[in-house]
């Protein structure tokens, strides 16, 4: 059986990948979390781009697209790897 990737999922994968890519204009490399009993991980190499947003208390530039060169998800439960239906198009979405 496939793990469907939740919304939720999602959300949470962007905010820790985009936590590792701090100010860097490219990332390679692995994020690996815990999620509702899955095992998470995944591994990418993306192109960082970013908005500029000018505020009252300044500027900042929030990532606001990757681009992926590659990447794989990975999901596993206490028993074993899962196939999901991990798409980076819809990571990208919830940035």
């Amino acid at each position: 059986m496939i793990y469907s990737v939740s919304d939720a999922l999602y959300e949470e994968t962007g905010r820790r990948l985009v936590e590792q890519i701090a100010d860097r204009g490219y990332f390679s490399g692995a994020v690996a979390f815990a999620f509702e009993g899955m095992e998470c991980r995944l591994v990418t190499s993306c192109f960082v781009r970013r908005r500029r947003l000018v505020l009252p208390e300044g500027a900042t530039e929030p990532v606001s697209d990757l681009v992926p060169v590659w990447w794989e998800f990975h999901t596993a439960d206490a028993e074993a790897e899962r196939l999901n239906d991990f798409s980076f198009a819809s990571l990208r979405a919830r940035l």
